[in-house]
């Protein structure tokens, strides 16, 4: 074989942005055509399994399915096709850019040579970039030529600074989705919607829809900040607002030497100077600080360590403690380069969101070259060997000291938040012992900062991590162990999946109507238009049918729903995923649109069962699957629900469907249609029998009679309504009032 110009070609990729036919989750699907490499597994590619291991040495950590370490390298050896490495090798260059990834599945298709590959892909772009590099990475091993491993995995890192989330706001949404709490993301930054509907949160890194924009202005004014905070008793430094270099001197003399000189309104410590003695040093500082803010505040220099302490509904959840930076002089290295050798060069600095420390850079940092100038260096200056240099007073705070805290200092915190009016903050102290009371020791609350980060906590530089993220999710969506009535699903608005090809649109309406009616806000998408309550705000046509996903996955993000009812087809399944991640009714009412579905692979009923179970698939615990008891394959689907199953179908001669009596005989329900056209609500009743729903009589008053599909379409509204929990009374009267079709 010519392995010189062979290669895989990649013939088609798709991004299935919501649950599908391969996991819950979104994945990258690829259809690949290995052409001559199709008669080549790797073990007749001489030489081909040592050079992958020698670029990806990590590979021996993929269990496969093998289902232990090694077992991948076990498949190469004795021979596994092209696309089946190629999964592998992008799982593992995701693993070394620091997005671990496990999931990954290759499987041959009808087409001799073509296969579809998928894993798990929580950014479409890093995951076509990983792709890319990945192709890149084995056509070289195949063809026995070089490959930059290093710079591969920089062009994944680099796409995932690009697009995925900082770590403050993806701890959040860890400890949400821990929680079966669903999130969408808003923007192409940090701005991410928790839940559906109504019932949804808003967070922008650490800044929640509760956050208000008075708290935020006043965390930002830190002269209005600290008035507000004596009022209340919270122990802050005495200090002045000033105008001129002139007047910071005249205030340094009035408060007491030393002091401390910043802006008003900066953050992260920038032109914050402390420590101040002498006139020229506070006049220096003046001329940094007014850069960096709209006024500039003299303050008494409190002794001790800073201190972060993160309060989180008025309660603080974690604290981390900052600690001075010094290096030594060795008489042959200047201060610039010192820094460099014994500050930087721990690995827990950089400039990324990945280090808990951060690089310190003398040409950026002011505060540095000012406090070298106090003690008579410059960057350029050989100390002498064993002089200690002090390099940045405040900063690093990173040390966690949490379980440290005095409850007294604790709950000082929580009242700084709670009188500026943060429900998440970052309070600022400095204290020479955090285990002690301010008043004890003269410490103070120095700064209280919204929106704070909170890598300190999550990976500090000593100590513990703290699960913040966890503190905030349980903020924004409380629980109580106490409380019977928990909510199991928190941030959840019911939503109903309709999945199939007969009259679907109609039968999705006809929830949604009964829905409305039942005093819910109700969101509709399917064939006939994106709806809200009555008001159709996307018309059917090529513009909705050519991004169907996006339309109705915007149903979710209204604040004004309770209730959401979504149509899906097949075609929606493979190309896309389902527009939701679970739902609280699953409807499922036949398999019959594998005929169009040829560019799939779908070439039988056979195969539609897993495009169909997907629907089934994601049906919560406390939710119902909706099936269809007449249609075996249909039928079959129930083994794979996690909640209640409730057949639907037609009463014949013998009686219903075998399943369906079975069902019933265990106790069941089912919606079941005589030969009158009378709906019969049987099984998990109360004492009192529930009244047939006359459909035959009802479709006579609209004037469709003898219109069997109508029918049929309605019994399947019938039994996802009760399985929604309407009561069977609203339901007939509301399909009285129900429009049968509506004007294109």
């Amino acid at each position: 074989m010519p392995l010189a110009t062979t290669e895989i070609q990649l013939l088609r990729v798709t991004y299935l942005r919501g649950p599908n036919i391969w996991t819950f989750r979104p994945v990258l699907e690829v259809w690949l055509d290995l052409g001559p490499l199709e008669d080549y597994p790797s073990n007749r590619i001489p030489g081909l399994s040592d050079r992958l291991v020698a670029l990806l040495p990590a590979l021996v950590e993929h269990h496969c399915g093998v289902g232990e370490r090694g077992g991948f390298l076990q498949r190469l050896h004795e021979g596994t096709w092209a696309g089946h490495i190629l999964e592998h090798c992008v799982i593992e260059l995701l693993n070394l850019a620091g997005m671990p990834t496990g999931f990954g599945q290759t499987r041959s298709t009808t087409r001799h040579g073509v296969y579809r590959m998928v894993f798990r892909a929580r950014d479409e772009q890093v995951a076509r970039v990983a792709l890319a590099q990945a192709h890149a990475l084995l056509t070289a091993a195949i063809r026995d030529q070089a490959f930059d491993v290093a710079a591969a995995v920089r062009a994944v890192r680099d796409a995932i600074d690009d697009s995925y989330l900082g770590p403050s706001t993806a701890c959040i949404v860890a400890a949400a989705t821990d929680r079966q709490i669903p999130h969408i993301r808003l923007n192409d930054g940090n701005l991410v919607q928790l839940g559906y509907g109504a019932r949804q949160r808003r967070i922008w890194t650490a800044e929640t829809d509760r956050t208000g924009a008075i708290a935020e202005g006043v965390a930002g004014d830190k002269d209005l900040t600290k008035t507000l905070l004596q009022a209340v008793g919270v122990p802050v430094p005495e200090g002045q607002a000033v105008t001129s270099a002139a007047a910071a001197w005249e205030a340094a003399c009035d408060i007491g030497l030393p002091v401390a000189v910043k802006p008003s309104d900066g953050n992260h410590g920038r032109g914050v100077t402390l420590d101040l003695r002498e006139q020229a040093d506070v006049e220096a500082a003046f001329a940094l600080a007014d850069r960096h803010g709209s006024e500039v505040l003299v303050e008494r220099c409190i002794p001790g360590n800073e201190h972060r302490l993160l309060v989180v509904g008025g309660e603080m959840v974690a604290a981390a403690r900052g600690e001075s930076a010094w290096i030594t002089g060795d008489g042959r290295h200047t201060v610039a380069e010192l820094l460099d050798l014994q500050i930087n060069t721990d690995p827990r600095r950089g400039t990324t969101e990945d280090h808990p420390l951060n690089r310190l850079d003398i040409a950026e940092d002011g505060v540095i070259r000012l406090d070298l100038q106090r003690q008579g260096l410059s960057p350029e200056t050989v100390p002498a060997a064993g002089r200690r240099i002090l390099i940045q007073r405040n900063g690093n705070v990173a040390i966690d000291c949490t379980d440290d805290v005095h409850p007294e200092v604790a709950y000082l915190a929580g009242l700084a938040a709670r009188t500026v009016g943060l429900d998440i903050a970052g309070i600022d102290l400095v204290a020479e012992d955090i285990g002690r009371p301010l008043h004890e020791q003269g410490g103070a609350v120095v700064e209280v900062n919204a929106g704070p980060g909170l890598l300190m906590h999550l990976k500090p530089a000593i100590g513990q991590p703290r699960p913040v993220g966890q503190a905030i999710v349980e903020h924004l969506f409380p629980t109580s162990e106490d409380d019977d009535d928990n909510d199991p699903n928190p941030g959840r608005i019911p939503v109903v999946g309709v999945a199939g090809t007969r009259a679907t649109p109609l039968v999705a309406r006809a929830i949604a109507w009964l829905t409305r009616l039942s005093g819910l806000s109700t969101g509709l998408a399917c064939a006939d238009g994106i709806f809200l309550g009555q008001r159709r705000i996307e018309a059917p046509g090529p513009a909705l049918a050519r991004d169907y996903w996006s339309a109705s996955h915007r149903l979710l993000m209204n604040r004004n729903l309770r209730a959401a009812v979504f149509e899906n087809g097949p075609g929606l399944i493979l190309d896309d995923g389902l527009p939701y991640d679970r739902c609280l009714i699953g409807v499922v009412t036949d398999f019959d649109g594998w005929p169009d579905l040829a560019r799939h692979d779908v070439s039988g009923i056979g195969a539609m069962r897993k495009v169909m179970r997907t629907q089934i698939d994601v049906v919560l615990p406390e939710g119902v699957g909706v099936l269809n008891g007449d249609d075996e394959w249909v039928a079959d689907l129930a083994e794979l629900c996690d909640g209640e199953v409730l057949f639907y179908g037609r009463t014949g001669a013998q009686g219903p469907a075998k399943v369906i009596t079975s069902h019933l005989e265990r106790g069941g329900r089912a919606a079941l249609m005589d030969a009158q056209g009378l709906v019969q609500l049987a099984g998990s009743q109360g004492s009192e029998p529930i009244t047939p729903i006359d459909v035959a009589g009802l479709l006579a008053r609209h004037g469709r009679a003898d219109e069997p599909a109508l029918a049929d379409a309605l019994l399947v509204a019938i039994a996802a309504a009760w399985g929604f929990g309407i009561a069977p009374e609203l339901v007939a009267a509301g399909l009285e009032t129900f429009v049968l079709h509506l004007p294109r």
